[in-house]
């Protein structure tokens, strides 16, 4: 798939990447590993005070990203959610080659690395009986979206983990008018979330709709065929009890690694990209950097500084890419052009 720029990460500092990139009148692709867009706002503090964004007195991760995604909409980016950049390229012509690990392939004119920490990965369960159950009847993380979690509806499932990750998915299934009641289990009593959360998901045991086991998961049952039959789960007296599944959905937290960009021969300094303060390239020409991933002198990891690392790549990159269209800056208050693009003009 060709495009002008390539985003690697779909957080906040990723979505105004691909919104400043669109502004200028450039195609953008974003891929991200999470199935979902949002970062570390929807997984880590979905629902959690941001006090510090201009111009919004306060709002939640999940609200800042759904605000970033409603500006970002009319510039209709190419979206590869769920996907991770294995691989990146630079070619003679100087454009990029880039590969996901599932064979999909990209041809950008520069690359935008905006993967906050690292990419997150899911921390992976470890109980006999569970291999190649992944992407079938195993699933770490899926999105909260209605129509993901509708592939869920009839099925027996069981939802792992003990604080909001899990218990919104949990909720979310256990409300569905067609859904047997959901199985949720933590290995202690005690659940994580906010109040309301929280209240949520004791309405819906009273209710009978859900079924919640303070235990851990011994094992799993496959039957001839390679689905999911049942798993055994260890009880706090060491007892042991079997449930009837057919899907098991596991919350238990998200690791961010550097994966394949530490591959990618760009400077580093403890782990950070380092990057041009003017320009926000990295050591590679074509290749920028904007978000906590990025180090270069003054460096403040807050949602607002990515937001100006972004511009700041986003213009470099539209000089190197469209040599032919510098001019003034265009202001969106007053300029026809920008306000054709979002869609607010003509």
């Amino acid at each position: 798939m060709q495009t002008d720029a390539l985003v690697i990460g779909a957080g906040p500092v990723g979505l105004f990447q691909a919104f400043q990139l669109g502004l200028l009148g450039l195609s953008v692709r974003i891929v991200d590993v999470l199935p979902q867009a949002g970062g570390q706002c929807v997984e880590l503090y979905a629902d959690k005070p941001i006090l510090d964004i201009p111009g919004i007195l306060e709002c939640s991760g999940r609200e800042l990203t759904e605000r970033l995604l409603a500006q970002l909409a009319p510039l209709a980016p190419g979206w590869h959610l769920g996907h991770e950049v294995t691989r990146l390229a630079r070619r003679d012509d100087g454009r990029f080659d880039a590969a996901c690990a599932d064979g999909t392939t990209f041809d950008a004119g520069a690359v935008f690395i905006c993967a906050g920490v690292g990419a997150f990965q899911p921390r992976r369960l470890k109980a006999p009986g569970l291999e190649g159950l992944e992407g079938r009847h195993l699933h770490y993380h899926p999105a909260t979206d209605p129509a993901v979690l509708a592939r869920f509806a009839g099925q027996r499932v069981l939802v792992i983990g003990g604080d909001e990750a899990a218990l919104v998915r949990a909720a979310a299934l256990a409300e569905r008018p067609d859904q047997p009641p959901v199985q949720l289990m933590h290995r202690r009593d005690v659940l994580q979330a906010d109040a309301a959360l929280l209240a949520r998901i004791d309405a819906l045991r009273q209710a009978g709709h859900l079924v919640f086991h303070a235990a851990q998961l011994a094992s799993a049952r496959q039957d001839e065929a390679g689905r999911l039959l049942q798993v055994d789960i260890t009880l706090p007296d060491g007892g042991l009890r079997t449930l009837d599944l057919d899907t098991l959905i596991v919350c238990q937290g998200l690791s961010p690694r550097l994966g394949p960009i530490a591959d990618w021969g760009l400077a580093m300094d403890r782990k950070l990209l380092v990057a041009d303060p003017a320009t926000f390239e990295t050591s590679a020409p074509g290749i920028h950097a904007a978000g906590d991933i990025v180090s270069y002198p003054g460096k403040k990891k807050l949602i607002l500084c990515g937001f100006h690392e972004a511009t700041l790549a986003a213009h470099a990159a539209h000089e190197r890419l469209r040599p032919h269209e510098r001019g003034p800056l265009l202001y969106t208050s007053s300029s026809t052009l920008l306000q054709q693009r979002l869609g607010r003009h003509g």
